[in-house]
């Protein structure tokens, strides 16, 4: 199973921004470890727990882009809304051994949050560190 990590070409210089993404690709991995047949209730408290987790840090970013006045406010947020949408559809489909086709579908997933942070949540972080 894919295992993500929070490199250096992820970090955008805000230290709550890089804690909570540090603790969001550790709730990721282990839903990922969770899909490799741990169990039914493991695996939906692992899923509930990530779109939890998701919820918490998008709304804590976006606290931060409305008290800094930062311009791409309303892109980011559209794009937040959009992402935890598809994260609830895909995870509520888990059963207790999800399919490879149900994995692949989350792996993607991730895929589209991990570019995100490599771009915009990067120039969110370059913005928050010049206010």
């Amino acid at each position: 199973m894919a295992r993500y990590e929070l490199t250096s070409n992820l970090l955008t210089g805000n230290s709550i921004i890089d804690r909570e993404h540090r603790e969001l690709i550790d709730a990721v991995n282990k839903l990922l470890d969770a899909c490799g047949g741990k169990g039914s209730e493991q695996l939906q408290a692992t899923a509930k727990f990530l779109n939890d987790y998701v919820d918490k840090h998008f709304l804590h970013e976006e606290q931060l882009q409305q008290q800094s006045g930062y311009t791409n406010y309303t892109a980011h947020k559209a794009f937040h809304d959009k992402y935890k949408q598809t994260l609830r559809e895909i995870t509520a489909n888990f059963s207790d051994s999800p399919s490879f086709a149900d994995t692949a579908k989350l792996n993607g997933h991730i895929g589209v949050l991990i570019t995100h942070i490599k771009t915009e949540d990067r120039r969110l972080g370059e913005f928050l560190n010049k206010k």
